[in-house]
C-alpha cells in the first residue's frame, strides 16, 4: 500500500483543481532503469491504465502502474515546499540507497 501525507493530498487536490483534470486523472507513480542509484522514480498526470493500482487518502487519489507496484510498497508520497525546493517526494523504507536529490534509489535486494 501506498501511503499519502496530508501534504502530498493537499497539493494532489489543488493540482487537479488548478488543472481542471477529470475524475478520470489523477498523479501517476512509476518506476524505471535510470538515475544515479539505479532506478529512479517517474511521476506524471494521467489516467489509470489496465493493471494500475488506485491509492485514496484524504480526499486525493494517485495511481500506480503495476510494474512498479513492488518497489512502492509501503512507501509514503509527500509534498514539501522548503529550501530544497518544492515537489512530491517518495519515501520508501525498503531502499538501500537513494541519491542526493531523492529521485532514484537503489531496492533492498528481493529474497526468493
Amino acid at each position: 500500500m501506498l501511503h499519502i501525507t496530508e501534504s502530498a493530498a493537499e497539493q494532489l487536490r489543488s493540482l487537479a483543481a488548478e488543472r481542471g483534470l477529470a475524475d478520470t486523472q489523477a498523479l501517476r507513480l512509476s518506476v524505471e532503469r535510470g538515475g544515479c542509484a539505479g532506478l529512479q522514480y517517474g511521476m506524471e498526470v494521467g489516467a489509470q491504465q489496465s493493471g494500475d493500482d488506485v491509492h485514496e487518502a484524504h480526499g486525493a487519489r494517485v495511481f500506480v502502474d503495476a510494474a512498479a507496484r513492488e518497489h512502492l510498497e509501503d512507501c509514503t508520497l509527500d509534498y514539501k515546499d522548503d529550501l530544497a525546493g518544492a515537489g512530491f517526494r517518495i519515501i520508501n523504507p525498503r531502499a538501500v540507497r537513494s541519491c542526493g536529490c531523492g529521485t532514484s534509489f537503489e531496492p533492498a535486494p528481493t529474497t526468493p
